[in-house]
């Protein structure tokens, strides 16, 4: 079998999110289960230059967008055991950062047809185009449209994979054929509420749905999640699936990783303590081993769950707690941490940014990782947190449902909260804090943590079933 994965972003070469951490470690890990899977991205200005010394240029072609015809230049590259085709034009992306231009309709138009003309190019013939999220939704659109009985592209089935449904496409129906090449009458697979939304045309297109987590896959069913779209994935039910993403293990390896102050592992974890010493140390907190450090690493924005935070954030921090935050995003959390630190010094530690290095050594020096979110279609923090022996805090949604159970029933590993209010959150941390001072049942806690499996290929195997049931192989 064969997996064309078409992805706007993929580590190593660039990332701005979790797309990019799932795509350079979900094709890894398909391929070590004898799948054959290449990745098609684009070649950004971004992209630092050791990568594109490692490129070979394989072949240039003409890429139809709309009434255009446009250069691509196709450069090959290979990590983990992954071919990667990275497509190079220096209109669309000889520019700073990915996302956020004007004419951003254009540039991702321009991927999506560009990767089915990579099929050919090539000469790689794949069994199932795997695409993820708005910016590659065009592929199995296009594929309908143009592609299925053209030589060279027969019997190809498409899985869309929605990473976060808030971010659909959406254009008005004026740029459908000048930009999209979309004919007008073939313009209902991809009008939606009187504009076009290109997530919506994939989910009609492909043949099959998938979602980040089996939770995530039911609540996006509901109005309060799918953002508009609850009736077409009701409609279109049949194909949805959910697989919890995975974390790169590799990376995140107590044992070996070279980020934090003290190795350590699931069979000797007395590393962590001193992890503990040296973060309180680095961040001007008092260096007390019985106080309960608690963490966050996050975006500070609202459906992080930080409304919650803020309206009880005075009761936790006149407990008998430190707290630690990383992270930016929102002026009026920014502020709100800022002041809290001014006005509780030696127990709030504030770094505003994201500083990977630190970012590692809050999740291996942490007893506790706060993770209140509104919504979370899988979340990695919180499996993170667990590879490092940290106990996470979360709310009942998406993945953080389906990776963390709350310990009450005498086997979960960490603690949850149903409902988003702040005092039902208050009430899973006042629980956490009690039991980090019983150190027996804290020892217990942490051993589940560290031996909780939250690697790639779990969720590879998941994928592959999935991509047998598409193609019947």
């Amino acid at each position: 079998m064969k997996v064309l994965y078409v992805t706007s972003e993929a580590l190593p070469f660039i990332a701005s999110g979790g797309l990019g951490d799932v795509a350079g470690s979900l094709p890894q890990a398909i391929r070590k289960r004898l799948v054959g899977c290449r990745i098609v991205m684009p070649l950004y200005e971004d992209i630092p230059q050791k990568f594109r010394d490692e490129m070979k240029f394989v072949t240039s072609i003409s890429v139809p967008v709309s009434w255009r015809r446009q250069y691509c230049g196709i450069y090959e590259a290979r990590h983990g055991g992954v071919t990667y085709y990275l497509l190079d034009n220096q209109y669309y992306f000889k520019r700073q950062g990915l996302y956020g231009y004007y004419d951003d309709a254009e540039r991702f138009a321009f991927l999506s047809r560009a990767a089915l003309e990579v099929i050919t190019a090539v000469d790689y013939h794949p069994d199932v185009i795997h695409c993820n999220d708005w910016q590659t939704a065009l592929v199995p659109i296009y594929y309908r449209l143009f592609y299925q009985d053209q030589e060279g592209y027969e019997d190809i089935k498409t899985l869309f994979t929605i990473h976060n449904i808030q971010y659909q496409g959406i254009y008005n129906m004026d740029i459908l054929g000048d930009v999209f090449g979309i004919p007008w009458e073939a313009k209902g697979l991809v009008e939606f509420d009187g504009a076009i939304n290109l997530m919506k045309g994939a989910m009609e297109a492909c043949d099959r749905i998938s979602t980040v987590s089996p939770t995530y896959a039911e609540e996006i069913l509901d109005p309060w999640f799918a953002h508009g779209l609850d009736g077409m994935l009701r409609k279109n039910r049949d194909k949805l699936s959910g697989i919890l993403n995975g974390i790169d293990t590799d990376n995140y390896n107590p044992e070996k990783d070279g980020l934090i102050y003290r190795n350590f592992s699931p069979q000797d974890y007395s590393g962590k303590a001193e992890n503990k010493r040296l973060l309180q140390e680095r961040l001007g907190l008092p260096q007390n081993p019985d106080v309960p450090l608690i963490a966050m690493v996050t975006r500070l924005v609202s459906h992080k769950g930080l409304d919650l935070v803020k309206h009880v954030f005075e009761e936790i921090i006149q407990g008998d707690v430190q707290f630690v935050l990383l992270g930016s995003g929102d002026w009026m959390y920014e502020s709100f941490f800022r002041e809290m630190q001014e006005k509780y010094p030696g127990k709030l530690a504030v770094t505003l940014g994201f500083i990977p290095e630190l970012a590692h050594k809050i999740y291996a020096g942490a007893d506790i990782f706060l993770m209140p979110s509104q919504s979370e279609p899988c979340g990695l923090a919180q499996m993170v947190s667990l590879r490092y022996g940290t106990i996470p805090i979360v709310r009942e949604t998406g993945g953080l449902k389906d990776s963390v159970q709350d310990c009450g029933d005498g086997e979960g590993n960490g603690f949850t909260f149903q409902t988003y209010n702040a005092h039902d959150m208050l009430n899973a941390v006042r629980r956490a804090i009690q039991t980090y001072s019983r150190r027996d049942e804290w020892k217990v806690l942490i051993e589940r943590a560290l031996n909780s499996d939250f690697s790639w290929g779990r969720s590879a195997n998941e994928y592959i079933k999935l991509y047998r049931l598409i193609t019947k192989v």
